[in-house]
């Protein structure tokens, strides 16, 4: 390898141009071939270095966005759930609402895919720009108790408070503490009209009282979550009970 390449490569690596160092050969050849002038050859070593970096960077986003499953729209079946307002789905899929800091609410009972719902838009997030955290309701209380008995309480609230778009999955599922409830309450009074909020429970809001405990502070919790939102009705029958009478045998004596 002459000196000149060595050179170049070096400052590649230096300058932290990955696919600048993988690409610049072979596209160098592609443009001789081509009769491609240098400013042109260097116009599309520099697209493929912005489309790498863009790529990666999403990638880091998603990963930090701690999804337990990567799911997007396309892989919903919007025709098993009629109460769902798809156009409006598809409009927040557009993640305007983030800018916007308005909430997004999805309510149904369990198995209608509001999980799904909630990890395709954080993905679709993602993929625009910005920072998201997914998580359940019992999964951040038990961090924000585990913040507290180590003292970094206020670092992990500021850190929650900090994303873009929060999704808190599964309200209502299990009852939390009083301390616990109080607690949640405070992350989402830190986001109120500073991020958008997006929040699934499979209860209807006169029943969240069973599982924050007290009247005062689920009025409370209400109040700045139904301010500036977005409700997306999903109830219909499980997906799950669904694909449980599809995949079962047949009695004995009967033929399809």
């Amino acid at each position: 390898m002459e000196t000149p390449q060595i050179l170049l490569e070096h400052h590649l690596k230096a300058l932290r141009l990955p696919t600048f160092l993988r690409e610049y050969d072979k596209v160098s050849q592609q443009c001789a071939a081509e009769g491609v002038d240098s400013p042109r050859y260097l116009l599309r070593l520099s697209e493929l270095e912005l489309l790498d970096r863009e790529l990666r960077a999403t990638e880091r986003r998603i990963k930090q966005a701690r999804f337990k499953v990567v799911k997007s729209l396309d892989s919903f079946d919007f025709l098993a759930i009629p109460s769902l307002n798809k156009a409006l789905v598809l409009e927040l899929a557009r993640s305007e609402f983030i800018d916007r800091k308005e909430n997004v609410l999805a309510l149904g009972n369990s198995g209608t895919g509001k999980t799904h719902i909630a990890l395709a838009l954080g993905l679709a997030a993602c993929q625009k720009g910005y920072r998201v955290r997914f998580t359940t309701a019992a999964s951040l209380v038990h961090e924000l108790l585990e913040a507290k008995d180590e003292k970094r309480l206020l670092r992990f609230q500021k850190l929650m408070a900090g994303y873009e778009l929060l999704i808190v999955d599964e309200l209502g599922f299990v009852p939390l503490s009083k301390t616990g409830a109080e607690m949640l309450f405070e992350i989402f009074s830190l986001r109120y009209e500073r991020g958008a909020t997006m929040v699934t429970s499979n209860l209807p809001f006169n029943e969240w009282t069973e599982v924050l405990g007290s009247e005062r502070l689920t009025g409370a919790l209400l109040d700045r979550l139904t301010h500036h939102v977005h409700i997306l009705e999903m109830n219909g029958e499980s997906y799950r009970l669904k694909e449980s009478k599809r995949n079962r045998p047949p009695k004995p004596g009967n033929r399809s």
